[in-house]
């Protein structure tokens, strides 16, 4: 990187142009959602960004998503010689590599050297420390559509340090597999923590560029600041666009079984119901030991990198196994799904301890923890959330990037 940046001027434009094509002909290895589709992710179209780019120390906040074809982002932008001053990783680190909840710690990448500063553990927001070298910070992360699902916390705080910076933000945007919909509580904002900082609901069905938008636009970012944040949209996406994610955003979402169940089992985090950690299904399996009309039964076992302690380790479940439904059908689900929730409370022997506090932040609420608890139908829970959902609604019309699913 250092030579390249030496070079006459000329030299490097000619440098910078030859790789630049051959970066753009690598967009054709990328995966795609379905045949016949042309849709390209912001990384792809590397003709919108680079010139943005060039000349300046950038930081990166990108995971192990952040590809163009089957090439990382960081090596296509080293190749490129972009210089990277720093590279900051969300939840299951730089790679994708720990477990949830897992504390991320800051070092250099083994691969690069270069620096890599942790935003989940101690430490949410980069600091001027971390920012004082950089002239652009450059976000490109896979979001999966579920407002409990961390990258679009680490987004406000990435938001709201550049606003504090004054530094620009560039947002390479990506598709969100579960944005042909949006369900589920509005977020109560007493109950705001990491895994829901926001009044929207479980499924919000925004990418992230336009949530990124209306962050700013519902001024929720702290004192009032604003970001100077540009978003490089994608080409041919569509909400009702269904893309199948060529890498794992976190370890425990390794398909799109699991991608577009997981806003529905994710519930059962806070319960006493084991959804598969430590097995080979993850998100896709539901099961307890005291479950008598469980149809299959499994074992969760420790996995390094997924699940070292998981629920029920090493202790028989029986439950359902999610994986064996058709993939079309969880694609074309498009609402919550509660039935399974009321099936395990009801058959839960001891139901003072089914509800752990958890459980009230991933639902954004304490009323979905009362409904069930009184016996309410699914009917009647989706009821209550209509007029919450028809006001979001129209708060997410501002920011719609992309042609909408109605």
């Amino acid at each position: 990187m250092t030579q390249q940046r030496n070079l006459p001027k000329n030299s490097r434009k000619l440098t910078f142009l030859v790789v630049f094509l051959f970066v753009s002909a690598a967009c054709a290895a990328q995966p795609k959602p379905l045949p016949g589709t042309k849709l390209k992710t912001a990384a792809m179209r590397t003709e919108n960004y680079l010139p943005q780019l060039e000349g300046k120390r950038i930081g990166l906040v990108v995971n192990q998503t952040a590809t163009i074809g089957k090439t990382h982002l960081v090596d296509s932008l080293l190749s490129l010689g972009i210089e990277i001053a720093a590279i900051f990783a969300p939840e299951h680190g730089f790679r994708g590599e720990a477990e949830a909840g897992a504390e991320i710690k800051d070092g250099k990448d083994p691969r690069t050297g270069i620096r890599v500063v942790s935003l989940y553990g101690n430490k949410k927001k980069p600091g001027s420390e971390d920012l004082q070298d950089i002239e652009l910070l450059v976000f490109d992360i896979q979001d999966v559509g579920a407002r409990f699902y961390t990258y679009i916390s680490t987004l406000h705080y990435v938001m709201e340090a550049c606003a504090e910076h004054n530094l620009p933000l560039l947002i390479l945007d990506r598709p969100n597999p579960n944005g042909h919909y949006m369900d589920g509580p509005v977020l109560d904002t007493s109950f705001r923590s990491f895994v829901g900082m926001h009044p929207v609901p479980v499924v919000h069905g925004m990418t992230i560029g336009e949530y990124a938008g209306m962050i700013q636009g519902e001024n929720w970012l702290a004192d009032g600041l604003k970001c100077d944040f540009k978003v490089v949209k994608m080409e041919a996406y569509t909400h009702r666009s269904h893309y199948s994610l060529p890498v794992a955003p976190s370890p425990n979402l390794p398909n799109m079984h699991a991608i577009y169940l997981y806003p529905s089992v994710c519930f059962f985090e806070g319960t006493p119901v084991s959804l598969g950690r430590g097995t080979g299904k993850p998100f896709q399996q539901l099961g307890a030991p005291w479950f008598k009309a469980g149809k299959v039964s499994f074992t969760p076992k420790a996995i390094p990198g997924k699940a070292l302690n998981p629920p029920f380790k090493d202790v028989v479940c029986k439950g359902y196994d999610l994986s064996k439904t058709p993939l079309k059908e969880w694609q074309e689900m498009g609402r919550l799904r509660l039935d399974w929730l009321l099936e395990f409370y009801a058959a839960c022997p001891d139901k003072e301890k089914f509800f752990i506090p958890f459980f009230d932040k991933l639902a954004g609420t304490d009323e979905l923890r009362k409904q069930i608890i009184s016996g309410k139908t699914e009917t009647q829970i989706r009821a209550s959330w209509q007029a919450d959902l028809n006001a979001y609604k129209i708060t997410r019309s501002k920011y719609i990037l992309y042609p909408d699913f109605e």
